[in-house]
């Protein structure tokens, strides 16, 4: 199951206007803990600028998509970048 967010189009427009980033990366490590079908216990959150960049590593494949599309549910498609690596 996977909580979705409301998301805008213009989610890097709230960032340069005090959209808290902080708050951004804790619903997105919020999200990812709450989804129960993969283990994203080795990923590293973080902002850059109005971007989310996901780093770590998971253990298949298809779980680096799901991170990404975990991960843009919560701060919008195109504002998440991913540094994960598989094991």
């Amino acid at each position: 199951m996977v909580l979705l967010f409301q998301t805008t189009e213009g989610h890097g427009d709230a960032c340069g206007k005090g959209h808290s980033l902080a708050s951004a990366r804790a619903s997105v490590e919020s999200a990812l803990s709450a989804a129960h079908d993969v283990d994203f216990s080795e990923i590293i959150v973080s902002t850059l600028g109005p971007y989310v960049v996901l780093e770590g590593f998971v253990r298949q494949k298809g779980h680096v998509e799901r991170a990404v599309e975990i991960a843009e549910d919560v701060v919008g498609r195109g504002y998440v970048q991913s540094r994960l690596l598989r094991r």
